[in-house]
């Protein structure tokens, strides 16, 4: 969009049911649309379950970095049941798979010896491979970064790691894109943050999630690769932006990273000033636009 243009907005819908009929499956991503890291928001669940009720099917798509098993399993303990989708494609998995399988020369070429960035629960996506982890930067011959350890660790204490990487020229596995999410109100720092610092020091680095194309694929593959599917999200940068590199409709929802710029705080209505913001120089425009995911309003 030429700089200085002002674009057009989505159209807001009151709730999913009012474009059900325009659609055959649903791609839905997770924090920030089904729940918040700490609940699940209800209308969201009711939203999944009237939509399966149609007979269609629906993929989760998240850029956890932890496998598929993981994410069912926490779903579970958030109140969100089995019975509410029909898969789930994770950039944990997505990462454990490439390095299982090394589909590309990128991969082929990273070696066994990796230096981890983040908390020890997210090795479940090397568990069981020919890895071995080091903690000596001089010994890595690539970067593992699946974050920061701990909700509360900021970016910068993993910057010595990061120069010294750069320095060395050693490629950087990221296994998720976002750069922050919410845990509740609190912002918590993401790989693709750490990812970000790294280019920014020359570094190179392959990303595994959204926006990016694969995983977008994947769940195109899961729902048996439907002729009208519909991306919903709440990221401009991550699930806009990947649903309209593969020519997929999207519903951009105000309940996640971009809720405080959305909403009007006086009145919880769209702020529409504040999504033409938003949407200013974005080349990845949504189709739709909703206060939440929602079936119905009542």
């Amino acid at each position: 969009m030429p700089r200085g243009t002002t674009p057009a907005l989505p159209r807001e819908i009151a709730g999913l049911s009012d474009i059900a009929d325009r659609y055959d499956a649903l791609i839905v991503d997770l924090w920030g649309v089904m729940h918040d890291g700490v609940r699940v928001f209800p209308q969201a669940a009711e939203a999944l379950a009237a939509w399966r009720a149609t007979g269609r099917p629906a993929c989760l798509l998240s850029n956890v970095p932890r496998r598929v098993a993981y994410v069912i399993r926490r779903l579970e303990g958030l109140g969100l049941p089995r019975t509410a989708y029909d898969a789930v494609v994770s950039s944990g998995e997505a990462t454990f798979l490439a390095l299982r399988d090394r589909p590309d020369a990128p991969h082929r070429g990273l070696g066994t010896r990796y230096l981890h960035l983040g908390g020890p629960a997210d090795l479940d996506v090397v568990e069981g491979l020919p890895l071995e982890r080091v903690t000596d930067v001089g010994l890595a011959e690539f970067v593992l970064n699946s974050g920061v350890d701990g909700a509360d660790t900021p970016a910068e204490i993993y910057d010595a790691d990061l120069r010294q990487a750069a320095a060395r020229d050693l490629p950087m596995v990221c296994v998720n894109p976002d750069l922050i999410v919410f845990m509740g109100t609190r912002p918590v720092v993401c790989a693709g943050e750490l990812a970000r610092r790294y280019e920014a020091l020359g570094g190179r680095v392959i990303y595994h999630g959204k926006p990016h194309a694969p995983e977008f694929e994947r769940c195109l593959d899961l729902l048996g690769r439907p002729d009208r599917p519909l991306m919903i999200g709440d990221s401009l940068r991550t699930d806009m932006a990947g649903a309209a590199a593969i020519g997929c409709d999207s519903l951009w929802v105000a309940t996640g990273i971009h809720a405080a710029d959305m909403i009007d705080a006086a009145t919880g209505a769209l702020d529409t000033d504040g999504i033409a913001a938003l949407l200013g120089g974005c080349e990845a425009l949504p189709t739709w636009v909703a206060r939440h995911l929602c079936w119905a309003q009542p």
